[in-house]
């Protein structure tokens, strides 16, 4: 069979239509890279009026009817949600095509599912473009790393809350200002909840897991917190002690205490050393820091967002997808042997550092040394700045289970002798 290959396009907003204008331009180019032509067969939308740039006879509102078509090979899926991403997905499978999704949400949510319905059609599914935009991060680990194991993925993966601690950083500014500037700009949604609360991190840090551990992991099993909380006392403490504030997600392999190895996956502002390379990566830019046993650490940076470059992540896949369907055989699919416990946030070991506004008098830093002992947490450093009224302790703890800590926390509320907790952030990457 030599004849084109024929693409259906779900979407042709931001991302559908840069994935769109590649397509048409680089015909000749993409093609060669394939072996064979490769064309749009149509493009699903919900309103064809509002895309007087795409050619008419390629515009439908019928994406059941697109996806299902007999002439159609691939699908490239970026409206997004679950419903009818998900429907459309299952259509496509069933149909005997191969997908190809930037959907964060829906594989988060139900990348199980969708991975067993492929694998049953024999087709592929590939989502590079859902993590981190034209960052080439799954494959990696889904490919390149199979053969090594990974121990830790570590991630700047939402281009929005980076880009507010960023400028909390670099002006002092607090939260809200920081948020306005990147509304005003661009950067953040008229609506930025789920970035800033931590949503769509989340649901990249349940792939990210997923692929590097061999094991399921839904959004739904990952602890999150957001940077609304975060404020420029937080941010101003980091620089003190050589770090700075960055949301993370955290996915890593963790030894257990005589009941086998589990996963721990987060989602939470920390402070990491400036000397972590995931330190110098500033406003809207994402990266990903990867720890394997062969490998050692490596580094991915890139453009996190925006329609160019994730329309670049998207036709990586497009091309994979289409030459195993010129070899007629799908490509390396997940694994999840592995089925590691997903392990509680409260038990997963994290470091605090804290901040307390104390009364300024002898015996107070040995009652609030007492105070996390009784909580077996054990402190790293601790100094005092200001006298008086001014008075501030700042301590670093060692690794101790995150229910712990919270615990000395909420005590030390408590105390007498401390009129406030000013500053709590969990540490990552002091030695």
């Amino acid at each position: 069979m030599t004849g084109p290959l024929k693409v259906a396009l779900l979407g042709c907003g931001t991302v559908g239509g840069a994935v769109l204008r590649v397509l048409q331009e680089q015909a000749g180019d993409l093609g060669a890279r394939v072996g064979r032509p490769v064309e749009v067969a149509g493009v699903a939308v919900r309103r064809p009026s509002h895309h007087p740039d795409v050619p008419a006879h390629l515009l439908t509102t019928d994406a059941h009817g697109l996806v299902t078509r007999d002439d159609v090979d691939l699908v490239v899926e970026v409206i997004g949600g679950i419903e009818p991403a998900r429907s459309l997905m299952l259509a496509a499978f069933e149909a005997g095509k191969s997908v190809v999704s930037a959907n964060k949400a829906l594989l988060a949510d139900d990348g199980v599912a969708l991975h067993a319905a492929a694998a049953k059609a024999g087709v592929d599914l590939y989502y590079e473009a859902a993590v981190a935009g034209a960052i080439p991060i799954l494959r990696p680990l889904r490919e390149s790393l199979v053969g090594d194991q990974v121990f830790r993925v570590v991630g700047i993966v939402n281009g929005t809350t980076n880009y507010i601690l960023s400028r909390m950083a670099e002006t002092g500014a607090g939260f809200g200002e920081a948020l306005a500037e990147a509304t005003e700009l661009g950067y953040a949604e008229a609506d930025p909840t789920a970035d800033v609360d931590g949503f769509d991190a989340a649901a990249k840090a349940a792939i990210l897991a997923s692929l590097a551990f061999h094991t399921p992991v839904s959004a739904a099993d990952v602890y999150r917190e957001g940077i609304a909380t975060v404020t420029a006392t937080d941010v101003a403490r980091a620089a003190e002690i050589g770090c700075t504030v960055k949301l993370l997600a955290i996915c890593e392999r963790v030894a257990g205490n005589g009941d086998g190895e589990s996963v721990a996956v987060r989602v939470h502002p920390a402070m990491i050393p400036t000397s972590h390379p995931l330190a110098s990566v500033g406003g809207a830019f994402n990266a990903v820091f990867v720890e394997a046993e062969a490998a050692g650490q490596l580094m991915f940076y890139g453009q996190g967002a925006g329609g160019e470059p994730t329309a670049s992540a998207v036709l990586g896949d497009l091309v994979a997808v289409a030459r195993n369907r010129v070899t007629g055989a799908p490509g390396p699919g997940v694994t999840g042997y592995a089925n590691l416990a997903v392990r509680p946030m409260a038990e997963t070991p994290t470091r605090y550092h804290v901040s307390l506004d104390v009364a300024d008098k002898p015996g107070v830093l040995a009652a609030v040394a007492q105070e996390f002992a009784q909580h077996e947490v054990s402190i790293s450093t601790v100094r005092q700045t200001g006298r008086g009224d001014a008075a501030t302790l700042v301590l670093v703890t060692h690794s101790a289970p995150d229910a712990a800590l919270s615990a000395t926390i909420a005590a030390l509320r408590e105390m007498p002798a401390v009129r406030g907790v000013t500053s709590v952030l969990r540490v990552e990457g002091l030695s």
